[in-house]
């Protein structure tokens, strides 16, 4: 723990006066995630889910909620062909990062503002707006941080912000567990709308702060050319297809955890945001120490051991079978996290350091499409299965789907996976634009 904090501690020990543009980018991108993932933990997460069954949602409903942001990230296509004009990053980015916010703060004022029969459907379009503004954000800040942070320290550097983020969620998840408890109902959402809705100003501020590298047009311009180019790219599209059935199987269950939690085994909302706070400390850690881990070992090497971590999470369900179930959450998330934190940093890792710099947009933007489209259908149908079997036997309802979904995510991480990312031989290691690839 004491080289995180040391690691932590060079990442914000910057000069401030003499810092280049590129440092102080790295510097904000760790201030402007701190309100941002605030903001996402109160009212998302566990969190969400108590909120959306106030409103009256299914298990179908809140599965259609959490297949909602893969779905927006369609939108990021668009984006990638509009970037070619527009090249003041900085600004759109901001400009869609505060409306994505603006708007999911909006969704606490449905019960203030719409009749019962109403909240369902008004939540659904507040969310499916504010997911799209937050998805279009998303890939020109991913197209940004490609070029503010060198390409040497990438692995380093987000393991460290990664680390100080989740610490942030950590707590978050703790404080506002704990607030429900003790506000439940209306005053506690109250209570977690208001601080989001300061998060929004913080986080507008870091966004409008960042540095604004040049943006480097592609080569086909805004021709229909600049969408085929990645699928003449036989690694990225084998990596994206693979990806792609990985999380729609994994979706079926992962996004479900905490409505089973919840509502099917009556755990309190203090407990299951403490299970979740203790998968997010492992992804706080782990995030440092996949880092480093890349620093050494090739990105697809490591990604193959991400896989099977989180297919476990799944199949260890079924241990509830014959050990107390509490124990067997706490293993699973601990798993998930760890897998969780090694997966988000290596895939950011896979995409911006294996794409050419001038088609960076369109290659992030049609993997987001594909696994996207993944995840959207990932958690409807096992919202619709829960559904389905809310009359069925309870250890079905409790972890039947979900060690049913980690055997098969197990099959796919052991027998397609390392074909999949298998050692190729090692490119040059610089591109064109000079810039090193993982």
């Amino acid at each position: 723990m004491g080289s995180v904090l040391r690691g932590i501690k060079q990442s914000l020990a910057i000069g401030r006066s003499s810092e280049s543009e590129s440092r102080r980018g790295l510097r904000i991108s760790i201030i402007e995630g701190i309100p941002a993932n605030i903001l996402g933990n109160l009212l998302g997460g566990p969190l969400q889910t108590v909120y959306l069954t106030y409103l009256g949602f299914t298990a179908f409903h809140i599965g259609l909620v959490m297949a909602i942001p893969p779905f927006a990230l369609l939108i990021q296509v668009l984006i990638a062909f509009a970037m070619q004009s527009w090249h003041n990053r900085r600004f759109y980015m901001a400009l869609f990062g505060i409306l994505h916010r603006c708007l999911w703060v909006a969704t606490g004022l449905i019960p203030l503002t719409f009749q019962n029969e109403a909240w369902v459907p008004a939540y659904l379009v507040l969310w499916l707006t504010s997911m799209v503004a937050g998805q279009a954000s998303g890939v020109i800040w991913t197209s940004m941080m490609a070029d503010i942070v060198p390409a040497a320290v990438r692995g380093k550097y987000f393991g460290i912000r990664n680390t100080v983020h989740w610490a942030v969620v950590c707590l978050t998840l703790l404080i506002g567990g704990q607030l429900m408890d003790w506000l439940p109902g209306t005053k506690g959402f109250t209570v977690l709308f208001a601080i989001g809705a300061l998060c929004i100003f913080w986080n507008g501020w870091g966004l409008a702060n960042y540095s604004n590298p040049p943006f480097q047009p592609s080569e086909s311009g805004r021709s229909f050319r600049m969408l085929l180019l990645p699928f003449k790219d036989r690694r990225f599209l084998s990596a994206t297809f693979f990806i792609s059935v990985f999380i729609l199987m994994q979706n079926t269950a992962v996004p479900l955890f905490s409505y089973v939690m919840l509502e099917i085994m009556k755990l309190g909302t203090g407990k299951v945001t403490l299970i979740i706070m203790l998968q997010n400390l492992v992804m706080m850690v782990s995030y440092y120490y996949w880092g480093v881990l890349n620093s050494r070992y090739s990105t697809n090497a490591l990604l193959l051991w991400t896989f099977p971590l989180i297919a476990a999470s799944c199949a260890i369900w079924a241990g509830m079978a014959i050990v107390p179930a509490f124990l067997v959450l706490i293993v699973a998330h601990a798993l998930l996290g760890f897998g969780f934190a090694g997966y988000n940093l290596l895939v950011f890792n896979f995409l911006i350091g294996d794409s050419p710099k001038s088609e960076r947009p369109m290659y992030v933007a049609l993997f987001s499409a594909f696994t996207g489209i993944a995840g959207f259908i990932g958690p409807i149908v096992g919202g619709w299965l829960y559904d389905r079997v809310s009359d069925g036997p309870l250890w079905l309802r409790t972890y039947g789907i979900s060690a049913l979904a980690g055997v098969a995510l197990l099959v796919l991480s052991v027998a397609v996976a390392p074909f999949v990312f298998r050692t190729r031989r090692r490119r040059r290691p610089f591109s064109k634009d000079g810039e090193a690839f993982s």
